[in-house]
């Protein structure tokens, strides 16, 4: 089988493509040939360099990244109950050290998966679940957003955020986001109720006393934002790099702060899914590569303003 691998950090150019040995699941797993897995900003950050999962790995390369994956189950491991060949899988994969998405096959335990619903497609649903949980997560688990409440997502536009103005929007929350002057149609079909195109506006002169903030972009953007939140007000970024800075910058303003990383669960997995199912939901797909330009892949994500998710399709 074909898998791409990160020899050494560096730029897009690293990636290769290599031969492996088809791997067998052991005691809990399942093998998944992929149809589909995500690219996300992570999978170049730590392709960079960058970030917590780099310095996880940084003594265990090559490593292959992907922790998003939809396919067909096409090998059982022992103790494992509920699954079988054939049966059409999404799920979360290896988070965060052992990756594994950027192949034909991979091996996943039997625990993070859920059961695709006949109305999705394989090729497309393995840019779902790191992207949709981190949105679901960050709105409820880390904000207790309510309906009613005012809500700035920093970054609507992309993988994580378009997945999180649709479940704001259909909580029943007041959704401003920002957005590029292009996307601002985008974001109103999305749900969104304000867009603040940042390339004429600061979201700070235009924003103010609002319950909470998703900041997607982190850095000065997510400082910046923490001058429109309220007295009460809340905001979680996401971003690792620049989270401490932002934590700081809050205690100092004494307003409520917090960093996250996005956890596996299958119990939120299934909401997403059948959201999506039902059409209450979307995913949208700004291209699709194969395996062998899992490259071209990243440098679109490094260049930044992707709508929504790369997949790469095995």
């Amino acid at each position: 089988m074909r898998q791409i691998v990160i020899p050494e950090f560096g730029d897009a150019s690293v990636l290769e493509l290599r031969e492996a040995a088809l791997p067998e699941p052991g005691e809990g797993q399942v093998r998944v040939r992929v149809a589909s897995a995500g690219v996300n900003p992570i999978d170049f950050k730590t392709r960079s360099g960058q970030g917590f999962v780099a310095n996880a790995i940084r003594d265990h390369l090559p490593w292959v990244p992907g922790f998003e994956v939809a396919g067909t189950i096409d090998a059982v491991g022992a103790g494992v109950d509920g699954w079988q060949k054939g049966d059409p899988v999404v799920g979360m994969t290896g988070f965060p050290r052992a990756g594994g998405g950027y192949a034909e096959q991979t091996l996943v335990r039997a625990d993070e998966l859920c059961r695709a619903p006949e109305g999705l497609k394989l090729e497309e649903i393995g840019g779902v679940p790191l992207a949709a949980l981190t949105a679901w997560q960050g709105l409820f688990s880390h904000l207790g957003l309510q309906p009613g409440q005012k809500l700035l997502i920093l970054g609507g536009a992309g993988g994580v955020g378009h997945f999180a103005v649709q479940f704001a929007a259909q909580h029943g929350a007041h959704v401003v986001t920002t957005g590029s002057g292009a996307n601002e149609d985008f974001l109103h079909q999305l749900g969104a109720d304000d867009v603040v195109n940042y390339e004429q506006e600061d979201v700070h002169d235009v924003c103010y006393g609002l319950d909470a903030v998703l900041d997607l972009v982190g850095g000065e953007a997510g400082k910046a934002a923490l001058s429109t939140l309220g007295e009460h007000g809340k905001l979680v970024t996401v971003p690792t790099v620049t989270a401490q800075a932002i934590k700081d910058l809050a205690a100092e303003k004494g307003i409520q702060a917090a960093g996250y990383v996005v956890e596996p669960d299958t119990d939120q997995l299934e909401e997403i899914l059948a959201l999506l199912n039902r059409r209450d939901a979307e995913l949208h797909i700004s291209a699709a590569f194969p395996l062998g330009d899992a490259a071209a892949a990243h440098r679109r994500q490094d260049d930044g303003h992707v709508r929504g998710k790369l997949v790469l399709q095995p």
